[in-house]
């Protein structure tokens, strides 16, 4: 069912001149409840820098950071070391990508780059079943990376980039009761989540809520109409991922309600139905 989750109204008192108010303190006033960070975000390649400057703007919204695609594995050492460091520091946990996996597995070498991950110091891997041949089977595969100190997370899909809802669920239920920690459900190839006329279509998404529930589910939303559609629909608490570092910010404050955008579209549901306008008042 949709949601709203926009900032709930409250009257607030006037604020004497020489009050001092913390942005904490603002955001209570207005309504704004204390959330867990429920984004993951995603470093393609960014200098050191860029990312101990989001770190340290933004650790407190960040579930878990994705270090995406090879190229940690090409760069610098040192330098990816120092992003894993700059974000345990914060104590924020990292995860590498599916694609590392697949190729290592390929390769044959699966077992050496579970090793290497666990010397770089990441805290958890994402397997997938997206374009290689598994090495082992799901239990076996996550036993072996719990050994070395690693949670798993499965990123759901297959080799054509086509999968049904049900095979969907079918496919995470097997990785779930494998051990693994959490489902990583990329947008559908096409349109994604959006249907020819650019509407949102939550018939996939709302397939694997039901079966899974929000917290076990984190929706792949690389761009601004995704994020704000899966947001709009099942509201601040659902789980993202692939966000751009730089988009964090935007995502959260549209989830806690203050983003322009959130309130145009309070203003425009003022008094419509559901029918209307999803997720506004009845």
């Amino acid at each position: 069912m949709p949601t709203v989750i926009f900032a709930r109204k409250v009257s607030a008192s006037a604020i004497p001149p020489s009050e001092h108010i913390t942005a904490t303190e603002y955001l209570h006033r207005m309504g704004v409840p204390d959330l867990p960070p429920r984004t993951s975000p995603v470093d393609p390649g960014y200098d050191p820098s860029t990312v101990e400057g989001h770190l340290d703007q933004s650790a407190n919204l960040i579930e878990i950071l994705k270090i995406s695609m090879s190229c940690w594995i090409i760069a610098d050492e040192n330098v990816t070391r120092r992003k894993v460091a700059a974000a345990a520091t914060h104590s924020v946990p990292t995860v590498i990508g599916a694609d590392s996996f697949q190729i290592a597995a390929a390769h044959g070498q699966f077992e050496a780059y579970l090793e290497l991950c666990t010397e770089f110091g990441v805290a958890r891997v994402e397997y997938s079943e997206n374009f290689a041949d598994l090495p082992e089977s799901p239990s076996q595969l996550v036993q072996m990376a719990r050994a070395r100190g690693l949670e798993v997370q499965f990123e759901l899909g297959s080799r054509s980039g086509l999968i049904s809802p049900e095979d969907a669920v079918a496919q995470g239920s097997r990785w779930l009761d494998a051990g693994a920690v959490q489902l990583a459900a990329k947008r559908p190839r096409g349109t994604g989540y959006f249907d020819h006329q650019g509407r949102f279509d939550p018939s996939f998404p709302e397939r694997l809520v039901r079966a899974f529930g929000v917290e076990a589910v984190t929706f792949s939303a690389t761009d601004a109409a995704t994020q704000f559609a899966i947001l709009r629909h099942f509201g601040r608490e659902v789980h993202l991922c692939d966000v751009k570092l730089e988009d964090l910010l935007n995502v959260e404050t549209y989830r806690r309600g203050l983003h322009s955008a959130a309130f145009t579209e309070e203003q425009s549901c003022a008094g419509l139905s559901k029918q209307v306008c999803p997720g506004g008042p009845e």
